[in-house]
């Protein structure tokens, strides 16, 4: 198993609220979340906004610290792991950010961004590795000399997926990395995504509210709800015949062609 998650709890301050005396109240966030993440396979985690959808990812990756719970990764208990002993682990999973204009340094060459995480780790090499990368997620190895600002929106995010995948991870967070891109950008990328999982083997998760994207890519999917999972299933069979009202609601809300609207 990937994954095992066992009532995960996370909590923040609520630092609107700080009395004058006594502690801060908390605002919880996730609420005993418990599943499971089998190797090999796409896990969709879907909800609105505020669902807690982003936090779980980041606690599963240990960029946030779970208050309560615990999150086993490949058998090991990392749920509060000290950063300094993480990093080892940290190779072996990655995360793909929503916006790659911000998560790509605009100072730096693609090529620096990408064997960035390789030179953390100690890997050598580095530009075959790169060349490597660039050709996994179907960019030109000249690509390396330039800057995030010289690509297009769906190329930058194939400079993110490159440097996720340069470290030749297990398991890989995807959030929302498609809703900001025009259709033909999304459509590449879920393609790109499909063929690394299947080449690499590679355990994904892949957080979005676009329950569209989730049908084609997903295997299994989490429904989220106010920091609870309110479903999870296989894809097609949630799709199929939805056991609750929070997740009809959402599949009632995907939009779908008419078909007596004109071509114009």
């Amino acid at each position: 198993m990937m994954y095992e998650i066992r009532d995960l709890k996370l909590s923040f301050p609520d630092i609107s609220r700080k009395p004058l005396l006594g502690p801060v109240p908390r605002i919880e966030v996730l609420k005993g979340l418990s599943f499971d993440v089998p190797k090999g396979v796409v896990l969709g985690i879907v909800g609105g906004s505020g669902s807690g959808k982003s936090t779980l990812g980041r606690a599963m990756l240990r960029l946030l610290e779970p208050t309560g719970g615990t999150i086993r990764f490949d058998g090991q208990d990392i749920t509060h792991t000290p950063e300094e002993h993480l990093r080892a682990v940290r190779q072996r999973f990655q995360m793909i950010f929503q916006d790659p204009m911000s998560s790509l340094n605009p100072r730096r060459r693609v090529g620096a961004i990408i064997s960035g995480p390789l030179r953390l780790h100690g890997m050598t090499d580095l530009r075959s590795r790169v060349n490597e990368a660039l050709d996994m997620v179907g960019l030109p190895r000249n690509f390396a000399t330039r800057y995030p600002h010289e690509l297009s929106g769906g190329q930058r995010q194939r400079v993110g997926i490159a440097r996720a995948i340069a470290l030749r991870p297990e398991f890989i967070l995807a959030d929302e990395i498609v809703s900001g891109l025009d259709v033909s950008s999304q459509a590449q990328v879920l393609n790109l995504l499909e063929e690394l999982v299947r080449d690499l083997g590679l355990t994904l998760a892949f957080v979005s509210h676009d329950l569209s994207v989730i049908r084609r890519l997903c295997d299994r999917t989490l429904v989220l709800h106010h920091g609870m999972i309110v479903e999870e299933g296989a894809t097609a069979a949630l799709f199929d015949a939805p056991q609750t009202a929070y997740t009809q609601e959402l599949l009632a809300a995907i939009p779908l062609p008419d078909p007596d609207q004109p071509w114009r």
